[in-house]
């Protein structure tokens, strides 16, 4: 006899959960909306057990609800799940999670701690977050044997927000500009635009970086690298500026907290939700000026520090697992020189990078990464170098990321330094080497030119036995961490007193020059000398082959006063003033002329090394440059662009100006100047088709500390 069907409402009515709170799914971890509510997954291998906490306001000290789990019906594996009805986007929550604490086996479990969602995509903003009130010890009790505390800190934590909306890309696609085209401007979103003389209506946030585009358009970059959004406490800097009085502040943000959500004081809307809708936006405005974005990230250590930390996130749900733990486990091994290390190379860790990277490519459409201290990512739990770390395998080989630029600091702080050796897969590096034997070059320093003419044509010398091209080296000169363009020609020491450490941090190694006065100076003869030596820097990185990169307000001479570390200086020290671009309009139009010149002539940044046919190399009396002698200081390079138009380079970084012999050329051909840095403005640079034809085409006269660029038609 044949059953009777059963109506489908009936039958759901009859065999599924009717209750306002469920068991949940222990997939997707973090939040997801599901069937009228919202599904909660925690990944915690040790806990005993977990609560999850609703809350109305981001101050609150108790929760409006609270929803105990089951390790029975809400426990899959590892995976702490549950779904409750009626949540809706902009809800607050938090978990509290309890386990063993037992810091001699690596266990921190502290149920008195609210802790964050490792997945949060937005974290509620504090106006002074004090990371002292969300320790995870007694400060009482002794070292080693610090006890767990019990001062419940939920009034001192911001929230989670739930973030579910479905925000309209319009047309947006990722841009995939080739590295042969791609100029790298790397900016904070705060110091762009937070300064009074910005000129924007929304100074200091994503807003205010959408109203600045035009800006960047016009000087020709392709993208944008951003110094850290994921959130982060401005407020965990310790100690005072002594110059000032006022307390430090975490302004560079190299200390994330969340790895999924954007930071929330860069929002002008709000920050309960608001800075990832904000940040969609500028990333969508970015794109449609054909400018991509590339954002600095740090997974290779959290805000929680040492055992001395706040318990905040990681350490709370899983300390053991989360963290590369020394041989007593109760201290931390530190690669990172920030107190922890992230356990780069467990499944459990290696998943979590690899989700928050897909979540910004795929939901936040971002199209790059730059890996701060990436060498740590390639060690194992003893801390060896790994041949083929699979967490680097995994990103450059994941089909989500495929297409993504993916950018390694391939060094870290317990004495890797991998520049040319990071990796074989397709990843590119900063080329720490190009910024010092570029600056040595220029400086006048002994025995720097085959090593500056290697440079500039891709570093072949780094790159080749990896077997990868010039597109691996992201070159440049400055950047965030040291002086600027600036300060390189005016300081030769750094002058870090305002940062309170005696001027003891910050490296030392800065290859400067301060051209006969340290700093700020009347003296028109230096200060023509440091504008011409600016100049050279510029035009080197832009005819240089590999990816170059610009730090933001070096187009402008943007001054730190010599501070080469200013991580702590949220003030006039970091932020880019904008009354610059009037004062040092020449070196702004230089910097976008030779950015045209460098999309004028594709040799400049072709992905492969040269070859013979393309290059030759002269001395300034016209034979081979004399590369053995330490004191050679001149020479010039031919590039054959195709069969009717060549480039001659001449580079002088001696003391005395040099008359260079000029290739010859076919009949009817002449030379035409193109770019001299030894003049002033507009005639040290020309219009890609405003080129002027020199009437002596046997020699050129290179002043001292100069260089020139001449065409071939």
């Amino acid at each position: 006899m044949k059953t009777p069907e059963r109506p489908l409402h009936a039958y759901m009515t009859k065999v599924c959960e009717r209750a306002e709170v469920r068991r949940g799914a222990p997939l997707p971890l973090g939040t997801h909306e599901a069937e009228g509510g919202i599904n909660f997954a925690l990944f915690s291998r040790h806990a005993s057990r977990v609560r999850l906490e609703l809350f109305e306001q981001a101050g609150d000290a108790a929760p409006a609800r609270s929803i105990d789990l089951d390790p029975a019906s809400n426990r899959t594996g590892d995976v702490w799940h549950v779904w409750v009805q009626g949540i809706q986007t902009g809800q607050l929550y938090a978990y509290r999670v309890d386990g063993p604490y037992q810091p001699r086996d690596g266990h921190r479990f502290n149920f008195s701690k609210l802790l964050l969602d490792p997945f949060a995509t937005a974290i509620s903003p504090l106006p002074a977050w004090d990371f002292g009130a969300v320790r995870g010890y007694d400060p009482a009790a002794p070292e080693p044997d610090l006890v767990c505390s019990k001062v419940d800190d939920a009034g001192a934590m911001p929230k989670c927000v739930c973030t579910h909306e479905h925000f309209n890309w319009h047309d947006d696609r990722p841009l995939r500009h080739p590295w042969s085209k791609t100029v790298i401007y790397e900016t904070h979103v705060r110091g762009f635009t937070v300064h009074p003389n910005a000129g924007v209506a929304h100074p200091g946030t994503y807003r205010g970086l959408i109203e600045k585009i035009p800006y960047l358009n016009e000087l020709g970059v392709t993208a944008v690298e951003l110094m850290p959004v994921h959130e982060f406490n401005a407020y965990q800097a310790p100690g005072i500026n002594p110059q000032t009085g006022e307390p430090r502040t975490n302004f560079w943000g190299y200390d994330p907290v969340a790895f999924f959500a954007p930071k929330a004081s860069y929002s002008s809307a709000g920050g309960l939700g608001q800075q990832k809708l904000e940040f969609k936006e500028m990333v969508r405005a970015l794109h449609h000026a054909e400018i991509e974005v590339i954002l600095d990230v740090v997974f290779n250590h959290t805000a929680e520090g040492n055992e001395l930390g706040p318990t905040l996130c990681f350490r709370g749900m899983d300390n053991a697992i989360f963290y590369t733990l020394a041989d007593d486990k109760r201290h931390y091994k530190d690669y990172t020189g920030t107190g922890n290390t992230i356990n780069a190379n467990h499944p459990v860790v290696r998943d979590h990078v690899l989700a928050a990277l897909r979540y910004w490519v795929v939901e936040m459409h971002v199209d790059g990464f730059r890996f701060d201290l990436a060498s740590v990512l390639g060690r194992d739990s003893s801390g060896k170098l790994l041949t083929n770390a699979p967490l680097l395998e995994q990103i450059a080989e994941d089909p989500i990321l495929r297409d993504v630029k993916i950018i390694a600091e391939a060094w870290d702080a317990a004495g890797a330094y991998e520049v040319g050796s990071f990796s074989e897969q397709r990843w590119a590096e900063w080329n720490g080497r190009y910024r010092d034997d570029v600056r040595r070059f220029w400086r006048g320093d002994a025995g720097m030119l085959g090593v500056f003419a290697s440079r500039i044509c891709g570093s072949a010398d780094i790159y080749t036995a990896s077997g990868k091209g010039p597109e691996a080296s992201i070159n440049f000169i400055t950047c965030h961490d040291g002086f600027t363009l600036n300060d390189l020609v005016s300081y030769g020491t750094k002058h870090n007193e305002a940062n309170g450490e005696s001027n003891h941090d910050g490296t030392d190694a800065n290859y400067s020059d301060n051209h006969g006065v340290e700093g700020v100076t009347a003296d028109a003869g230096i200060e023509a000398l440091r504008k011409r030596q600016i100049k050279n820097f510029l035009l080197t990185l832009l005819i240089s082959r590999g990816v170059p990169m610009l730090l933001g307000g070096d187009e402008l001479r943007r001054t730190q006063g010599g501070n080469n570390n200013a991580w702590c200086q949220d003030n006039e020290t970091s932020w880019l003033d904008w009354r610059s671009l009037a004062q040092h309009q020449d070196i702004f139009r230089f910097t976008r002329g030779m950015i045209a010149f460098r999309r004028a002539h594709p040799v400049l940044s072709a992905e492969h090394f040269y070859t013979d046919a393309e290059v030759q190399w002269f001395g300034p009396q016209g034979g081979l440059p004399d590369w053995a002698n330490p004191e050679a200081k001149q020479f010039g390079c031919l590039i054959q662009e195709d069969s009717q138009r060549a480039l001659f380079m001449m580079f002088n970084a001696g003391a005395e100006a040099v008359d260079f012999v000029l290739p010859q050329l076919a009949a009817k051909k002449g030379w035409r100047l193109a770019v001299d840095t030894a003049r002033e403005s507009p005639q040290d640079l020309f219009e890609v088709s405003g080129t002027t034809l020199l009437e002596n085409t046997r020699t050129y006269r290179l002043e001292t500390r100069s260089s020139t660029i001449l065409l071939a038609h």
